[in-house]
């Protein structure tokens, strides 16, 4: 991978979590590129993986500061409680690996 500009770096961040992700919505997989969310969530990744900082808990902290309107923005949810735990492991291996190779 060896991006050293910041823009691409998060453009393949953002189609990685984009293309991997997803969140389970009444047995639907709604993938992260598709409900336009894969670039806002790479955004706020991007600082732990310059700073080395890559953890768990730091990513839920940010996957459950990201609210998902629901029902016309009648209601929102916080975006770790859509995502199956099968996806929070494969953002976490997807966040590693960027983290590895920068």
């Amino acid at each position: 991978m060896a991006k050293t500009n910041t823009t691409e770096l998060l453009e393949a961040l953002a189609a990685d979590i984009g293309e991997n992700v997803y969140m389970d919505i009444a047995k639907w997989h709604l993938y992260l590129s598709d409900a336009h969310l894969s670039t806002p969530l790479a955004e706020q990744l991007y600082p732990l993986l310059t700073s080395s900082s890559v953890n768990e808990n730091r990513v839920q902290q940010i996957l459950s500061s990201m609210s998902v309107k629901l029902g016309g923005g009648r209601r929102e949810v916080p975006l770790l409680d859509l995502l199956p735990m099968q996806c929070q492991v494969t953002l976490m291996d997807l966040l590693e690996k960027y983290q590895d190779q920068l």
